[in-house]
């Protein structure tokens, strides 16, 4: 694989490139409809910023599968799922023959209604929820490891770690904040773990005291609480725990991996969180992280950047595989991959329902510094069922 360090390449300028036999190419158009504002911008733009140097290098060797330059479209939802849909409406009328939907399932799933009968494949940038794909059809992809993986593999620390009880918090108002934590009771609990309570809270409130409450109330204090809340929800909940005197340590999933959580310092001391992967010295991620950071002029911030740097290889080989345009084809050869040897390791969708088959990193903060803990890749046979 290719990791550019010559930024700026862009992506249009290429669509005129003309094949061995003097005719222009044909490109294919993609739509990026994801939040460049709002609450899901942390997640969807270093991701977009992947992608993007992902596809300028696909670009500069002929284009998605070695013949047809990608085109992007680039619109932004804000963060809401009626803009959303308006966004997705107008890059399906823009031509775009394959689809990125936002970091999120409600605003992915509204889009995915729309190109799911047109055959379009559609990929989410790092929305997580397991019925995603089953809410759409089969034109519908995630790529970054499933909400109830995730729980599988955090479960799976949890009980090593010799944890027996946990207090699970969450919110109705995502299927993310709603489902993951739940998943985690259920892998935990099956595994001889005990769940000795349930929280509730409205995203986007800035007070948890009653939830505070409630946990200083336990008999016991838990092991660990479990939740999938992320910022802004989570830095206030976290410092109104700690400013009570709750120590319990916090596990949660993949958004607590972003630059607001890491400057919370030791407030955030023991937090788990998951990732698509660890740059272990000599690894392709180290390499990516440093091509990265020559591209973008900055580190990558989390590891939504390789997700959508990812996102890219595997249409890539799609089209390479369809040796078409047809966004049919195209989806079909994404739905057939196995063992595709990405950035992060090894990704499968043979044989799923759209969300692929991949390792999880484990990480726990310490200083404001994230530590890699294990890479956990859960049974199959433990994971619980969207």
């Amino acid at each position: 694989m290719t990791f550019s360090r010559t930024p700026g390449l862009a992506a249009a300028g290429l669509a005129a490139l003309v094949c061995a036999s003097g005719a222009l190419a044909e490109d294919i158009t993609i739509g990026v409809a994801t939040a460049q504002t709002g609450g899901l911008a942390p997640f969807d733009q270093p991701a977009l910023l992947g992608f993007r140097m992902a596809i300028e290098e696909i670009n500069a060797k002929g284009g998605l599968g070695g013949s047809y330059p990608a085109e992007l479209i680039v619109k932004d939802t804000r963060s809401d799922t009626a803009q959303t849909v308006t966004v997705g409406q107008e890059l399906i009328d823009a031509g775009a023959q394959v689809m990125i939907t936002p970091c999120d399932a409600d605003p992915s799933i509204a889009i995915g209604q729309m190109t799911q009968p047109l055959s379009i494949p559609a990929f989410t940038f790092c929305g997580t929820a397991p019925i995603l794909p089953l809410a759409v059809g089969d034109a519908m992809f995630g790529s970054y490891p499933g909400d109830n993986l995730q729980a599988a593999a955090v479960a799976d620390l949890a009980i090593a770690e010799g944890k027996k009880t946990v207090y699970l918090l969450t919110s109705p108002d995502s299927t993310y904040t709603a489902n993951l934590p739940e998943y985690f009771g259920i892998v935990f609990e099956a595994k001889g773990g005990s769940v000795v309570g349930r929280g509730s809270y409205t995203m986007g409130q800035p007070d948890f005291s009653a939830e505070v409450t409630k946990i200083k109330a336990l008999p016991e204090p838990p092991d660990l609480i479990m939740t999938a809340a992320y910022e802004p929800d989570f830095p206030a909940f976290l410092q109104q725990l700690r400013a009570a005197g709750v120590e319990t340590p916090i596990y949660g999933a993949d958004a607590l991996n972003t630059p607001t959580i890491q400057g919370l310092g030791k407030l955030a001391d023991g937090i788990v969180f998951t990732a698509a992967g660890y740059a272990a010295p000599g690894s392709k991620l180290e390499a990516f992280n440093r091509a990265f950071e020559d591209y973008a002029g900055h580190a990558p911030e989390s590891t939504y950047e390789v997700n959508g740097y990812e996102i890219a290889m595997i249409i890539d080989e799609a089209v390479r595989q369809a040796g078409s345009t047809d966004p049919e084809a195209i989806r079909a050869a994404i739905a057939g991959l196995s063992d595709f040897p990405s950035v992060t390791g090894s990704i499968t969708y043979a044989g799923t329902t759209g969300m692929p088959v991949r390792a999880i990193a484990l990480m726990r903060y310490a200083d404001g510094v994230a530590e890699y803990v294990d890479t956990i890749t859960p049974d199959a046979a433990d994971v619980p069922a969207p």
